[in-house]
């Protein structure tokens, strides 16, 4: 399993259409993906899970990742968050 902690940049906060980027970029691999805010805890390979957890811009959310292609899922999902879910 890896963990990493990252921090929202974009403005809206993880809103509609980020979540969708992030569940199609974790649906396309094969390890499970959990975030982790504010004490809960999701699969973020469902949509209303991640909109349910209302992360706004700045909070500091912790990915985990584990299964076969874990690296390279963390990877992506570390940089698609990076690059504000290219809303930024």
């Amino acid at each position: 399993m890896i963990r990493e902690e990252v921090t929202l940049i974009n403005e809206l906060g993880l809103h509609a259409r980020p979540a969708a980027k992030m569940v199609r970029l974790a649906a396309q691999h094969i390890a499970d993906v959990h975030i982790t805010y504010d004490g809960k805890r999701i699969n973020a390979k469902s949509i209303m899970g991640l909109m349910m957890l209302a992360v706004e811009k700045g909070a500091r959310i912790t990915i985990e990742v584990e299964g076969e292609d874990e690296e390279t899922l963390i990877q992506k999902l570390s940089e698609l968050i990076a690059n504000g879910f290219g809303e930024a």
